[in-house]
């Protein structure tokens, strides 16, 4: 036993994911047999998300102290998640325009999908105040756990001496959640060995040999984001080198990949934050749950790309106007987007209908793509995990609350 955990746990996490990729693709069979320590494992994890977004939130706010820094903060978070999400979108509208994957995608006869009742605009906003804390919580509804979190935070702050012990308890809370994750966490390479090796077994190599042209542009865009977008985020606005950065969020990388879930992944980011980023409590414990709900790099940039994958999959003309609209509704879409699988999927209606493609035209083309998506999706869950972190540091280092030398 203390051979295994003098290991470092993100080598037992690669070796586990090797393994899963060869049992799934050598015993294909066997791969149904474990998947059970796959789900106990993201069970565990999500188990923990919508405590850890409630009351993380709610502690990080409190531990920053001034009230005066709690605007600047939030304006800063979100003005650089809306920048990376656009940025993701024509990122992947390009190599879409370049690659043309959808060109002769043979959609005719694809049995059509459902894309269920869209959520309105108004709904949406709406949802975010909860008739319900309790029943939000037990829904895991990400952005009214937020807002309750950041109320519960600022009138903490705002109570002065008075909300002193009720700030200390959630410190004390959100310190035990993390020993939680802590524990959760060892169970990570068996996770990943489990759900690589069903996701090998049941799609194998045939998910990128028929439609391989699409998973070359997500695997293209999802590492233009990571090595391009982020890495500058790290060297301008974090003034630190990226590779270092790199090393420190490999877990979380590899949680994100396994689960295809920004959401699952985000207990994983917090500790890489705290334990190999060296980033104050008091700033990823407000950007990361954060980032989880609006920082969705890789599904900005699967949307695009997804979108004008649509358009040349049913010959729609591209005109310059086509291609403003697919980037203004396709980042807004991507803001909305739920942190579980496939999401991204669906948002796609929403896009498509701004650009006069029916639904019953975008559920065909999800129908062909929906069989493919969760090796596709496990892709470009990466940079949305990588975001959330790079985004983390650079307002850390705007804060003066980051460790450097860690």
């Amino acid at each position: 036993m203390r051979r295994w955990f003098a290991i470092p746990l993100w080598k037992r996490v690669l070796a586990g994911l090797a393994l899963g990729v060869l049992l799934g693709a050598l015993w294909p069979a066997a791969a149904p047999s474990i998947m059970i320590f796959g789900d106990l494992f993201v069970r565990g994890i999500r188990m923990l998300v919508a405590p850890i977004v409630l009351v993380t939130i709610a502690a990080g706010i409190t531990s920053l102290g001034d009230p005066a820094r709690l605007g600047p903060l939030g304006i800063r978070t979100v003005g650089l998640f809306a920048m990376t999400t656009a940025v993701a979108v024509s990122i992947g509208m390009c190599i879409a325009t370049l690659i043309r994957p959808g060109e002769g995608a043979p959609i005719a006869g694809v049995v059509a999908k459902s894309l269920g009742t869209p959520v309105t605009l108004y709904d949406q906003i709406v949802g975010i105040v909860p008739l319900n804390i309790v029943e939000a919580l037990a829904n895991g509804d990400m952005l009214a756990l937020i807002f309750v979190a950041i109320l519960t935070g600022v009138a903490t702050v705002l109570s002065g001496e008075q909300g002193r012990p009720f700030a200390n308890l959630l410190q004390a809370m959100s310190a035990v959640l993390l020993r939680i994750v802590g524990i959760v966490m060892e169970l990570t390479p068996f996770g990943v060995l489990a759900l690589i090796a069903n996701a090998v077994a049941t799609g194998g190599a045939s998910v990128f040999v028929n439609i391989g042209w699409l998973a070359l542009a997500v695997v293209v865009g999802s590492a233009m984001q990571i090595l391009v977008v982020h890495a500058l985020i790290i060297r301008v606005l974090a003034r630190l080198p990226f590779l270092p950065f790199l090393r420190g969020i490999i877990d979380p990388l590899v949680v994100a990949f396994s689960t295809a879930s920004s959401s699952a992944t985000l207990p994983v980011a917090m500790d890489a934050a705290d334990r190999k980023l060296g980033i104050d409590r008091s700033i990823y414990s407000t950007v990361l749950p954060l980032g989880a709900s609006i920082g969705k790099d890789g599904t900005a940039m699967y949307v695009g790309l997804l979108s004008i994958f649509c358009l040349q999959a049913l010959d729609v003309p591209m005109e310059p106007a086509t291609y403003g609209v697919v980037l203004v509704t396709g980042a807004l879409a991507a803001f909305g987007t739920a942190p579980v699988p496939s999401a991204s999927l669906f948002m796609l209606a929403a896009v498509m209908s701004a650009v006069g493609v029916s639904p019953e035209q975008t559920a065909l083309v999800v129908g062909f793509v929906l069989p493919f998506d969760r090796l596709l999706d496990m892709t470009r869950t990466v940079p949305s995990a990588s975001a959330n972190l790079a985004v983390a540091m650079a307002v850390a280092r705007s804060e003066g609350a980051i460790g450097e030398a860690r």
